[in-house]
């Protein structure tokens, strides 16, 4: 059965929390060379016949927040 992958990401012009956590603890462990994180969430979907459009319809409903995120689709195989 097809995969698709739907990675779900916090729009640009929001604050990332998690990230600037993630970011300011990673220089704290002596990796300084980090400017800045974001943290996003990777989905991963078995669908038959899988189509962009029926993907983004799911994304729109139930897998992402439209106001406050955007989502990229890789259909594999």
């Amino acid at each position: 059965m097809p995969k698709v992958r739907v990675l779900v990401t916090l729009k640009p012009s929001l604050l990332d929390s998690a990230g600037r956590t993630v970011a300011d603890s990673l220089n704290r462990l002596g990796f300084s060379d980090v400017q800045s994180a974001r943290i996003g969430k990777l989905i991963e979907l078995e669908v038959e016949n899988p189509s962009k459009e029926r993907i983004s319809e799911m994304c729109q409903k139930l897998l992402a927040n439209p106001v406050t995120e955007n989502y990229d689709i890789e259909v594999l195989g």
